[in-house]
C-alpha cells in the first residue's frame, strides 16, 4: 500500500491515535524524569495537553487537513500544561500555520510543517536547551525535509521520521549531562516519539482507532463561561447588562463583498454594547459570547457579515438567585468593581492559598507539582480577576511557560513574574506596591524574588544517583534551589541538614511551611533546633497543608 496524500480525515485519525498512544505510555514517559520527585511529570502533562487537542479534532468532520490541524493546534494551546505541554503546543501551532487552508498534503508539505513547528517552538523558549524534546523535534524535522525530496510515499516518509526521532532520543544523554548521569533519555523527547509512532501506526494500518467523528465542522469554538462572579456583590436590579448572549455567524461571501470582516473591528464594535465579550473567528465561522442589554442590536450588526446560527440568550436577572448560591461556595469570588491590580498565584495546599490571600493575592489557582494548571485555567483566572493590570506568580518552574503562554493569548495587560517556588512567590508578593506602575512592580517583584533562598523536603519515587547523592526509593530528599543536597530515611534529619546548608552568616529570617502529613510537634521541634543553633535569626512557622512536600522553607 502506498499513501501519497493525507486529507483531513486521515490526519484526524493520526492525531487521535497519537494521543491514544501517549495515553497508554504516559507512565513510562513519567518514569524518565530525571528528578525522582513525585512531580506533575512530563508524560502526565503531555498527555493532558494532547488529549485537549484531540478532543477538538473529534469535533470536526472536515476533509481539509488544514482545518483539522488548526483545531488540533487550538486545543493544544488551551490545554497546554507544564513546559513539555507548552512546547508540544508550539510545535503543532507552527505545523498548523504551515498547512493553513490546504485540503491535502504530501511528504514535502508535511516536512515543511514539521520544520515550521520546530521554529515556532524554539522561539517560544527563552533559553532553549539541547538534549530535550526540542532537539528530537528538530532532528526529526531535518531528516523529514531530506526524506521528502526522495520519496512521495507517506508511509516510507513517516518511517524515516520515527527512525530519526528514535536515534535523536538516544543521543540526548550526550547533549545533556544530567541525563547521562542518571542513565535515561529525555522524557519530553520520548513523549514526542510516542506521538509520532501513533501517526505511523495509522498510516501503516496497524491500529486504526475506533472513533466516529462528529458531522458538524465545529460545535463550539470556545466553551465560554458566564462571567457571573461580580453578580454576587450586587442587587439583581443593579445588573447593567442582563442578557447572556451567544451565537455564531456563518460568514457569507455575498455579504462580505459589501462588509469585509475584520475580527478586531468586529470585536471593537460589539464592545460598545456590553461586557464579558469573547470573539473568536475561524475561516467561515465567528463565535460570539457577551453580556448585553439589547441582544437584537448586536445580532443585527453581526448579520452584515453572514447568517446567524446556534443562538442562545439567557436572562441573567432571572438566574441571579441561583448564581448567588454558587458564589457562596466559590473559593475565588470575583470583585464587583474593576481594580487597578489583580494578582494571580498558583498554590498547592489550603494553608499556602490562605497565606497568599492574606498577602494580597486576588485569585489562587489550585495546582502545583501534582497537577499543573493548563493555559485555559490561567486564561479563565485572568478573565475573572477583573483588573486593569494583572500579575501572575506561577511558583513552579513547570508552570512559568504556561503562564507566559496564557498571557500571550489574552488582551489584558499581564506580567508574569517567573517565580519557581512558593518562597519566591511570597517574596515577590511582599515586593508589590499597589501605588506603583506595573513596570515598576515587575522589576521590584523580580528583585525581591532573587533575594530569597528556597528549600523543599520531599520523598523519592525511585532509586537513582544525581549530583553525587545516592537516593533510595521512599527516602526523603532535601532540595536547595533545585539541587538535591541530602537524602536519608529520616524526614526530620533531612530537614535539619537542608536548613544547615541554606543558612548563611547574613541571613535573618527563616520561614517554614509544613505539609498535610507533617506533625505540628515535629515542625515545632525544627523551629527549636534553628533557634538553638542560630541565635540571630527569626523563625516563622506556617501550616501550609500542601501535599508531596512535608516542608517548604525559605531563607533570607
Amino acid at each position: 500500500m502506498t499513501i501519497k496524500r493525507i486529507d483531513g480525515k486521515r490526519f484526524a485519525h493520526m492525531v487521535i491515535e497519537g494521543a491514544n498512544n501517549l495515553s497508554k505510555n504516559a507512565k513510562m514517559v513519567d518514569a524518565l524524569n530525571v528528578f525522582p520527585v513525585p512531580d506533575g511529570d512530563t508524560g502526565t502533562n503531555m498527555n493532558l495537553t494532547i488529549t485537549s487537542g484531540a478532543n477538538e479534532v473529534k469535533k470536526s468532520s472536515s476533509l481539509k487537513v488544514g482545518d483539522v490541524a488548526s483545531l488540533f493546534a487550538r486545543g493544544l494551546l488551551m490545554g497546554a500544561r507544564g513546559n513539555s505541554g507548552v512546547i508540544l503546543s508550539q510545535l503543532f501551532r507552527g505545523f498548523s500555520k504551515a498547512i493553513d487552508n490546504k485540503s491535502e498534503i504530501g511528504t514535502v508539505e508535511f516536512a515543511a510543517a514539521l520544520d515550521n513547528g520546530v521554529e515556532s517552538a524554539y522561539k517560544a523558549v527563552m533559553k532553549p536547551v539541547e538534549g530535550t524534546i526540542l532537539t528530537v523535534a528538530k532532528d526529526a524535522a531535518k531528516k523529514a525535509v531530506k526524506s521528502a525530496k526522495q520519496t512521495e510515499d507517506m508511509i516510507e516518509f513517516m518511517q524515516v521520521v520515527v527512525k530519526e526521532a528514535k536515534a535523536s532520543l538516544q543521543r540526548t544523554p550526550d547533549l545533556l549531562p544530567v541525563l547521562k548521569e542518571v542513565g535515561v533519555v529525555d522524557s519530553g523527547g520520548q513523549g514526542l516519539l510516542v506521538i509520532y509512532e501513533g501517526f505511523l501506526a495509522v498510516l501503516e494500518g496497524k491500529e486504526a482507532p475506533d472513533v466516529s467523528l462528529e458531522e458538524e465542522k465545529m460545535d463550539e469554538l470556545v466553551r465560554a463561561e458566564h462571567h457571573k462572579g461580580a453578580q454576587g456583590h450586587m442587587k439583581t436590579e443593579d445588573i447593567e447588562f442582563g442578557y447572556c448572549t451567544e451565537f455564531m455567524v456563518h460568514l457569507e461571501d455575498s455579504k462580505l463583498k459589501q462588509s469585509p470582516f475584520d475580527e478586531e473591528s468586529f470585536r471593537n464594535e460589539l464592545d460598545k454594547h456590553g461586557d464579558s465579550l469573547l470573539v473568536i473567528s475561524d475561516e467561515d465561522l465567528v463565535k460570539v459570547h457577551m453580556h448585553t442589554e439589547y441582544p437584537g442590536n448586536i445580532m443585527t450588526y453581526a448579520q452584515n457579515f453572514g447568517s446567524l446560527i446556534k443562538i442562545k440568550i439567557e436572562n441573567m436577572r432571572e438566574q441571579h438567585s441561583a448564581i448567588l448560591n454558587e458564589e457562596k461556595s466559590s473559593p475565588n469570588p470575583v470583585p464587583a468593581e474593576r481594580k487597578k491590580y489583580g494578582i494571580i498565584t498558583v498554590s498547592m495546599g489550603d494553608g499556602i492559598a490562605d497565606l497568599f490571600t492574606s498577602l494580597g493575592a486576588s485569585y489562587v489557582i489550585s495546582g502545583g507539582q501534582t497537577m499543573n494548571p493548563s493555559t485555559e485555567d490561567i486564561v479563565k483566572a485572568i478573565e475573572e480577576v477583573n483588573a486593569d493590570n494583572i500579575i501572575i506568580l506561577p511558583n513552579n518552574s513547570n508552570i512559568v511557560m504556561t503562564a507566559e503562554q496564557a498571557a500571550s493569548v489574552v488582551e489584558e495587560n499581564v506580567v508574569v513574574i517567573p517565580s519557581k517556588t512558593v518562597p519566591q512567590g511570597i517574596a515577590s508578593l511582599l515586593g508589590f506596591n499597589p501605588s506603583a506602575e506595573i513596570e515598576e512592580n515587575g522589576t521590584a517583584m523580580k528583585d525581591s524574588m532573587s533575594e530569597v533562598k528556597s528549600g523543599q523536603v520531599t520523598f523519592a519515587v525511585r532509586d537513582t544517583q544525581i549530583d553525587g547523592v545516592s537516593i533510595s526509593k521512599d527516602d526523603f530528599m532535601g532540595i536547595f534551589d533545585g539541587k538535591i543536597m541530602v537524602s536519608e530515611s529520616s524526614r526530620f534529619e533531612v530537614a535539619k541538614e537542608l536548613l544547615q546548608s541554606m543558612i548563611g552568616e547574613d541571613d535573618e529570617i527563616i520561614t517554614i511551611i509544613y505539609g498535610e502529613d507533617t506533625d505540628k510537634e515535629e515542625a515545632e521541634s525544627l523551629v527549636t533546633f534553628i533557634e538553638e543553633h542560630y541565635e540571630d535569626v527569626e523563625v516563622e512557622l506556617h501550616e501550609g497543608k500542601q501535599p508531596i512536600y512535608p516542608y517548604i522553607v525559605s531563607v533570607e
